[in-house]
């Protein structure tokens, strides 16, 4: 889509149109005021020293209107364009050019929105395709896609490099059941069937081609909180008491029960012998104490120590991840390739914008 930009305020004279309004010691439009200029257009708003400076309405006689912010007559700040065929640009302005971040809504329902430059999309940028969905984000130059940039299409996308509106270079499909293939577009020249001109030259075209390479699983790199929660498993893993000797031999007793160390890595095994840890409980001090009573009249000695228990069991909890769906794009306007994801293989021929 083209971007309108021939529309052209006139220009303010000390005394051009009617005016009514607010003027300084020099007779000069300044402050608030309301002007109808010879060629049908209006202004309302902020004057200084006769120039159109601050907040303004300007309305054209074909029907455009901009809202926004002037300095010495011209657009200059945040400003919103609306143009005679319904389009839209609401964004920065620099000396009646658009420029800086802002979004434009064209005619056809598609959108940008990034970074402009005299007027033209230029910088990190992301165009929006209404009819498919499909978006291209990344890099643009004087209106043109140049450089590093994605096209997003609905179940796959396009990752590579962009030259003159059209992908040449090293690139790759990512594609949403897993798997991407690598490969280059190689521009080729065509000429172009111009069915007008007999005896004109006829006109070469380039159109970019597709040579695929490999396929291989998409690898993706783990996330921050994903490492986090592996290192806590890890650590989970490792038994979580180091057993200490148990002070819990029974009242008036001589002997206490031998306790068992188990240090880090011992397992089981290790936890079996133990002496029974805190919070074993009553239920294991019971069976312990008339185990020891029947034990003191077989030997017939005094009251003995306690029995170990068993150490207490751990559960462990396997970290949650989640995989973000590739998603992917491309232009519709400008000739968005078509991928075939049957074939695992696009056949994307994209053509040169307008």
């Amino acid at each position: 889509m083209s971007d309108n930009s021939d529309i052209e305020e006139e220009e303010q004279g000390p005394n051009l149109g009617e005016y009514e309004g607010e003027r300084n010691d020099k007779d000069e439009r300044h402050g608030y005021g309301k002007a109808t200029l010879p060629n049908g257009d209006t202004y309302e708003g902020m004057y200084e020293n006769g120039k159109r400076h601050g907040q303004g309405t300007y309305r054209f006689k074909n029907g455009a209107r901009y809202i926004g912010e002037y300095m010495k007559n011209k657009k200059h700040g945040y400003g919103t364009f609306i143009y005679p065929d319904g389009s839209k640009y609401e964004g920065n302005w620099v000396e009646d050019q658009r420029c800086g971040q802002g979004k434009y809504f064209y005619i056809n329902a598609d959108t940008y929105e990034g970074e402009w430059r005299d007027h033209k999309r230029h910088g990190q940028g992301v165009y929006t395709y209404a009819e498919t969905g499909t978006k291209y984000t990344g890099t643009w130059k004087e209106g043109k896609r140049e450089g590093a940039g994605d096209l997003i299409h609905a179940n796959h996308k396009y990752v590579g490099q962009w030259k003159e509106d059209r992908p040449e270079g090293k690139g790759k499909y990512v594609f949403d059941i897993g798997c991407e293939q690598h490969g280059e577009y190689i521009p080729v020249e065509q000429v172009k069937d111009d069915k007008g001109g007999e005896e004109e030259e006829q006109q070469a075209v380039i159109i970019p081609k597709w040579k695929a390479g490999v396929v291989t699983a998409i690898t993706l790199a783990p996330e921050p909180d994903e490492e986090e929660e592996e290192e806590k498993k890890e650590e989970g893993e490792k038994p979580a008491e180091t057993t200490e000797a148990t002070e819990g031999a029974v009242e008036g007793g001589e002997e206490q029960a031998p306790a068992a160390e188990t240090t880090e890595g011992e397992g089981a095994e290790g936890e079996a012998e133990a002496a029974p840890a805190e919070g074993a409980g009553e239920e294991a001090e019971k069976p312990a104490a008339e185990e020891g009573e029947q034990k003191a009249a077989e030997e017939g000695q005094e009251e003995g120590g306690e029995a170990a228990a068993d150490a207490p069991e751990s559960s462990e909890q396997a970290p949650a991840t989640e995989e973000e769906p590739a998603a992917e794009g491309g232009e519709a306007t400008d000739g968005a390739a078509e991928e075939q994801a049957e074939d695992a293989a696009p056949a994307e021929e994209e053509a040169a914008a307008d």
